[in-house]
């Protein structure tokens, strides 16, 4: 764990992480004229029979860019990526407007959608919120693939782990339509076991959203006001009726 210079190609310029069996660092390609960074995801000891065949099965995804065994470590090679955790950037009392929302909520079921298929292991620690990067000046979100020990995870986890992240983005306020407070319910509610689902309900309710947004702007502040109010009523009245 101590190597400075890996398979004398990756330089490492940081330790970000280390526990039992497991080091997440960040290092530079050497033999890259344009001396790129990448991360490297190091395990030992079981964990490396544990992930080996995880890394197998990874063809699909783009930032990942290769495994190999140096000594008696295991080491998966992937993309730097940066930005903003999501918790630093969706929390309640952020400004961002509900067109931003709607584009993010958009890419980061995207995102989740890519990873449908990878081994749950490595796409639910990708949607840890340290891992969940927002980019404000591209108005982008990417994914770091650090992977840590998480062998418990499976399908129906990384669409729970999805949710949560969806919901800080769409977290409702008093100027949220009833059309969204519904989506978010769904969600709660578990309507959806795995990611092709989620995405799914997402492309169907998202104009119904977004509609719901564009008639709200056309009225003025005080039929605005009342249109939210009766619809959270509402909205307040049927959670009560189901439960």
């Amino acid at each position: 764990m101590d190597t400075l210079l890996i398979r004398e190609r990756y330089k490492v310029v940081q330790v970000l992480e280390t526990r039992e069996n497991y080091a997440f660092a960040e290092a530079v390609d050497i033999l890259d004229r344009e001396k790129s960074s990448y991360l490297l995801n190091i395990y030992e000891g079981p964990l490396l029979r544990t992930y080996l065949p995880c890394f197998d099965q990874l063809d699909a995804c783009p930032d990942f860019q290769g495994v190999f065994l140096e000594g008696e470590s295991l080491v998966a090679v992937f993309r730097y990526r940066a930005g903003t955790p999501i918790d630093q950037v969706f929390y309640r009392g952020d400004r961002h407007d509900w067109r931003s929302r709607l584009e993010y909520a958009q890419q980061l079921l995207h995102q989740v959608l890519n990873m449908a298929d990878l081994p749950a292991q490595v796409s639910c620690a990708a949607l840890l919120s340290e891992n969940v990067l927002v980019n404000e000046n591209s108005r982008d979100i990417s994914l770091r693939f650090q992977v840590p020990p998480m062998e418990e995870m499976n399908g129906r986890e990384l669409v729970y782990l999805a949710c949560d992240q969806l919901y800080k983005i769409l977290l409702p306020r008093f100027s949220t339509p009833r059309a969204q407070l519904e989506l978010l319910d769904q969600l709660e509610d578990g309507a959806c076991a795995t990611p092709v689902q989620l995405y799914s309900l997402w492309r169907e309710r998202q104009p119904v959203i977004q509609e719901a947004y564009e008639k709200l702007e056309k009225r003025n502040f005080f039929r605005r006001w009342c249109a939210l109010l009766w619809g959270h009523f509402r909205h307040w009245a049927a959670r009560r009726k189901r439960r």
